[in-house]
C-alpha cells in the first residue's frame, strides 16, 4: 500500500512540474515568417497561436496556393526558432527530472 501511495505522490509531483513547465513555456514568444515575409505567425512556447498577419495581396483567391505555401514556410520557421529557444531556456536535466529519467 505504501508503494501505491509513493507512486501517487510521484505522479502528483510530475503533474505539478509539467504544469509549471507549461506555464513557463507560455511566457516564451516565438514568431515564424515566410521567406518573403508575407505571412507572419506568432506563437507562445506551448505552441498556441497568438496572432497571424497576412499581406493583403495573398488574400486574392487566385493566389491561394501561394498563401498555403507561405503559411507552411512561416510555420516551419517558427518550429526552428522554437527549438533553438527551448534549448536555451530549458536545462536537459530539468526535462529528464520531469520525465523521471
Amino acid at each position: 500500500m505504501a508503494n501505491a501511495f509513493t507512486q501517487m505522490k510521484d505522479l502528483y509531483k510530475m503533474q505539478r512540474e509539467a504544469k509549471k513547465m507549461q506555464n513557463e513555456m507560455r511566457k516564451i514568444k516565438v514568431s515564424g515568417e515566410s521567406k518573403r515575409g508575407s505571412v507572419r505567425m506568432y506563437f507562445n512556447g506551448a505552441q498556441e497561436i497568438e496572432n497571424i498577419t497576412i499581406d493583403e495581396e495573398l488574400l486574392d483567391p487566385e493566389r491561394q496556393d501561394e498563401l498555403v505555401e507561405a503559411v507552411k514556410q512561416a510555420y516551419k520557421d517558427y518550429q526552428k526558432k522554437l527549438q533553438k529557444q527551448m534549448m536555451k531556456n530549458f536545462d536537459m536535466n530539468q526535462l529528464r527530472g520531469m520525465l523521471g529519467s
